[in-house]
């Protein structure tokens, strides 16, 4: 792909209530790290949103650390940055399938994640894809994320009905057929 080709954004998502993002970043190539968690916080403080960050040690950990604050804390949606430039082994293959994969699983759970992990042949592809004035994928990974939370802020509401409820009623006497416990 040409590094001037343009695509479609989406108009960045409104939000009526405060959203807060927490971005993972894996800064094993520093420099390009630091381009990409630029980008992430422009974008997030260009939608009103605020975020925190937290640095792991590199891209295997970033999904790690996602599910803890999951569990843990009360963030809205997160930003997964890193840079995993080919190698001569097929390390490469593995921390860029793994860590792709880890937080598509949590994706597909429900968890708000921007990918901006980047996975490249070299360092000049990574320079160009993290350049704020450039590709921007840092931006683009917080403006995925983001545009998550607003879905899910949007279906979020009241249940319709759907799936399997059983009426309470039923919920109370499940197990009481017996009459009352004589033991």
């Amino acid at each position: 792909m040409a590094a001037n080709e343009t695509h479609y954004s989406l108009p960045r998502p409104a939000f009526d209530k405060p959203v807060k993002l927490l971005i993972v970043v894996a800064p094993y190539y520093k420099d390009i790290a630091d381009n990409l968690v630029a980008g992430a916080k422009a974008e997030i403080a260009a939608a009103g949103g605020t975020s925190d960050l937290v640095e792991v040690p590199g891209a295997l950990e970033v999904p790690t650390a996602i599910a803890i604050a999951e569990r843990m804390s009360n963030f809205d949606g997160y930003v997964a940055l890193g840079c995993v430039i080919r190698g001569e082994t097929t390390h490469y293959e593995t921390v860029c399938n793994d860590s792709s994969r880890a937080l598509q699983l949590m994706g597909l759970q429900g968890v708000c994640i921007g990918n901006g992990i980047l996975t490249v042949e070299n360092r000049e592809q990574a320079v160009v894809r993290a350049d704020t004035d450039g590709q921007n994928k840092g931006g683009g990974a917080a403006a995925a994320a983001l545009h998550l939370v607003a879905l899910a802020r949007n279906w979020g509401g009241q249940r319709k009905g759907v799936g399997f409820r059983p009426p309470v009623d039923e919920i109370r006497l499940a197990g009481k057929e017996d009459g009352p416990d004589t033991a």
